[in-house]
């Protein structure tokens, strides 16, 4: 957004930036291919446009226009001279980049801008691409292939008499050879072409992805669809705002715990927030010691209110927050999201239950020392203290299966409010978890097809 009211500089900036989100076109395809003579750009675009469906622009279907004196004009001048002046070529390109398709689905310019002085128009007038693909290949190669190029003039597709002869007589029938493919005229197109390039590449320094167009064009294709699809970081402030979500034992706490350490969050734990409500006796602790003796659940307005005390504080707010133990399902997390508490990045914690029970009904707590143990991964150092060690009820096998049923038959609705959210195996080494939940905080969500 702040790139976009950089290049408008709209005289009222509010009604800009609210239909700008209303747009919600952030993430289309902003692409330009560019590539020297038979290097494969048109039909990369083609594919990439098919691909991602978006729309294809090309000098042809710019000047092909109807309703456009700016095409009109184009027309002419490329009838009488078979080239477009680059200020006419560009105002074409703003004014079919302003059509609503092109806002909707995003755009990819085929062998646009072709000079240094075209992207600079274009850049001028606002019309940034997002990825620039630059195709490649010897010399010698692009004048053999460009030799054996056919296209159909129904489709427009291009097809190769040696490489990429199709299967259907009917279209074999009707491929006519374009004009310009001689060896003399691809090689004086050429050297037109190394003499822009090279003084075009740097006005994309951060966004020029080169491919070498001298392989299978499938290789070509998804090289290039890997490069466009990949969002890349904003150096914008980002305050995490985490959810984990997960049953019981799947260590969500173990997670949160460091993440405030590495990130300095602060580490929410909604079970802990009631203890303490009710241990140091406050208005909230009053409320909720009566459900904590009967051991019922503390109802949602109460927890939300002391969530909501503690979430407002100065340290959540600049330092961002992960939080666990709430919301438990879909109404509990509507509730948190109609107050303002919008998480920024959820992650679901997926463990077997076996791996759980593994996990818990493992634990033992030592009544003397109060230190905690574990019969597989942390045994006591002694006999006589694994004697004395003692189970929390809440660790059985009846008291485990009833919390990750309680869980499960929530989730669902969970996800499906939380749709971006990314769901993780938890049933691996902690520190690989934390990894890709680090991974998952770090890069940009992609946004999912509805």
């Amino acid at each position: 957004m702040l790139e976009q009211l950089l290049i408008h500089q709209p005289k009222d900036p509010i009604p800009f930036m609210i239909d700008h989100l209303q747009r919600d076109n952030d993430y289309v395809p902003k692409i330009v291919i560019l590539g020297p003579p038979a290097s494969g750009k048109t039909t990369l675009a083609m594919w990439l446009g098919k691909h991602l469906n978006s729309n294809l622009l090309s000098v042809e279907s710019l000047i092909a226009k109807e309703y456009s004196s700016l095409a009109a004009d184009a027309r002419r001048h490329y009838q009488k001279f078979q080239t477009v002046p680059s200020m006419l070529l560009v105002r074409l390109v703003q004014e079919r980049l302003r059509e609503e398709d092109c806002i909707r689905r995003g755009w990819i310019l085929d062998g646009i801008p072709e000079t240094r002085e075209q992207a600079l128009l274009m850049q001028t007038l606002g019309a940034f691409p997002r990825q620039v693909l630059v195709l490649s290949a010897p010399d010698t190669v692009l004048i053999e292939r460009n030799l054996g190029k056919r296209i159909d003039p129904q489709t427009g597709e291009i097809y190769h008499a040696t490489f990429d002869w199709p299967p259907e007589p009917e279209i074999q029938k009707r491929l006519i050879a374009p004009a310009g493919i001689s060896g003399g005229e691809t090689a004086r197109r050429l050297l037109a072409y190394h003499r822009n390039i090279a003084r075009l590449l740097p006005s994309y320094p951060k966004i020029l992805k080169v491919i070498a167009a001298d392989q299978p064009c499938v290789d070509v294709f998804y090289q290039a669809l890997t490069y466009v699809q990949t969002i890349h970081p904003s150096n914008a402030p980002f305050t995490p705002r985490v959810l984990l979500c997960g049953p019981v034992g799947s260590g969500r706490s173990l997670q949160a715990a460091l993440l405030a350490q590495k990130y300095g969050l602060v580490n929410v734990c909604c079970g802990q927030l009631l203890k303490e409500a009710v241990a140091d006796k406050s208005e909230y602790g009053e409320l909720i010691r009566p459900f904590f003796e009967k051991e019922t659940a503390v109802p949602d307005n109460i927890t939300m209110k002391v969530l909501k005390r503690r979430l407002d504080r100065q340290d959540c707010v600049e330092r961002g927050w992960v939080l666990h133990g709430f919301p438990r399902d879909g109404g509990q997390a509507l509730l948190m999201d109609s107050m303002g508490y919008k998480p920024n990045r959820v992650f679901f914690l997926n463990v077997p239950f076996d791996s759980i029970l593994e996990r818990l009904t493992l634990r033992r707590t030592d009544p003397v020392t109060g230190e905690r143990s574990h019969l597989m991964y942390k045994p006591p150092p002694t006999m006589e203290i694994q004697a004395r060690l003692l189970q929390s009820p809440k660790d059985s096998e009846e008291q485990i299966k009833l919390r990750m049923d309680r869980f499960y038959r929530n989730s669902a609705e969970l996800e499906e409010f939380y749709g971006q959210a990314i769901t993780l195996n938890g049933d691996q080494d902690p520190y690989t978890v934390f990894e890709y939940i680090e991974s998952g905080i770090i890069n940009p969500l992609r946004k999912k097809a509805p």
